[in-house]
């Protein structure tokens, strides 16, 4: 090969300093998590397909690389997201009759991009299963904002959604499910010429509602447009009854920030209730997806309540300013027993001291060090 160093498409390394500031981050907000009682599991990066690819979670299908097992010659799937593994995990190997905590942190891969994004992120999330009401969701959307804040993300902001909004209307309009499909597609990317053109053929009230949904978003009053707009039909009822209860449970408790959006849609398949989506100054395209997906374990054999969000640290490296070299204590190579108890006391005291080798002098700034350790008459000093 020619060009031997050529990723694929949309893969990429993430170099210094960058690669320090996302392992800090990684760090940050795994304790951040711990410190609200989320344990961390770490799922297999491949698993059968038919285990990654059951239930709600077959929406994943087109973003799995498939490879075949050389041992039992079954079809692996690489993982495109840790949330049905968590799922998994919660279902068939924790046996919890209460609410359960988990988080991970690890890389996916995708077989293509979200826009022009990397098709391996790497995804942090925390999942909370065992509880179905309104509180395990406010905790879950509390963690998610405290998690950008922690991260330095600018400007965060919540946007609340229903994914049974959109499936109750779509069913009650006896929509097939291409049709369905395409018209999620359009609300999700906010096409609303689309919208208007996928529902042009259909009967009334359905045809208004679906071309009202772009418009409804806002405070509470977009709950309060949404009521007088849309089909007083139960599921759409229920939906905006739930969405109700969690904007006032929240502004109550002060979560900053947070909106309603009828039709910012979940994409994956295996949300069925409220969902939301974060946001942060700068960026189009959101920066953490949540939501509730209950019962998601029942084909692992145990349907639990779940309610989690999951965010790339990538994208957050990009909503961040670039970071600052670290710097660092260059010092010479030797073995005298003074300068080597010297390096050995600043590393301790958490200095970068990197020891220039014989005969391989660098420029300092390849070394990535502002000082320099010295001998003086007072010994070895740091100048």
């Amino acid at each position: 090969m020619t060009q031997a160093w050529l990723l694929p498409e949309y893969v990429e390394d993430i170099l210094p300093p960058y690669s320090a500031q996302a392992e800090t981050l990684r760090r940050r907000l795994l304790d951040l998590f711990d410190g609200y009682g989320y344990d961390l599991v770490a799922p297999p990066l491949v698993e059968y397909l038919d285990s990654l690819l059951t239930g709600a979670a077959r929406d994943l299908d087109l973003k799995t690389f498939k490879v075949v097992d050389g041992l039992s010659g079954r079809l692996l799937g690489v993982r495109a997201d840790m949330t049905p593994q968590a799922a998994r995990i919660d279902a068939h190997l924790i046996d919890h009759d209460g609410p359960t905590r988990l988080c991970y942190a690890g890389p996916v891969l995708r077989t293509k991009p979200a826009g022009m994004s990397s098709r391996e992120p790497f995804q942090i999330g925390a999942e909370l299963f065992g509880h179905a009401g309104i509180a395990a969701d406010l905790e879950i959307q509390e963690l998610l904002l405290a998690s950008l804040d922690s991260a330095g993300v600018p400007d965060a902001r919540l946007s609340l959604g229903h994914a049974g909004l959109f499936r109750a209307l779509a069913e009650a309009a006896g929509l097939s499910e291409g049709h369905a499909a395409a018209l999620f597609a359009a609300l999700r990317g906010k096409d609303v010429p689309e919208v208007e053109a996928l529902s042009a053929a259909l009967a009334e009230p359905w045809r208004e509602a679906f071309r009202q949904l772009p418009n409804l978003y806002g405070g509470a009053e977009a709950l309060q447009q949404a009521r007088a707009v849309l089909p007083d039909q139960p599921a759409i009822v229920a939906a905006l009854d739930q969405l109700d209860r969690l904007f006032a449970a929240g502004s109550a408790l002060g979560l900053a920030s947070v909106a309603v959006d009828l039709s910012d849609l979940r994409g994956d398949g295996y949300h069925n209730g409220a969902t939301f989506a974060a946001y942060a100054g700068g960026q189009a395209r959101a920066v953490a997806l949540g939501g509730r997906y209950d019962g998601a374990g029942s084909v692992f054999g145990r349907g639990r309540p779940a309610t989690g969000f999951s965010l790339d640290l990538r994208q957050i490296l990009d909503c961040l300013a670039q970071p600052a070299a670290r710097g660092g204590i260059l010092a010479p190579w030797g073995d005298a027993a003074e300068l080597r108890a010297k390096i050995a006391e600043l590393r301790r005291a958490g200095e970068r001291v990197v020891v220039e080798l014989p005969g391989q002098e660098a420029p300092r700034a390849e070394t990535g060090c502002d000082r320099r350790l010295a001998q003086t008459d007072g010994g070895w000093t740091v100048q």
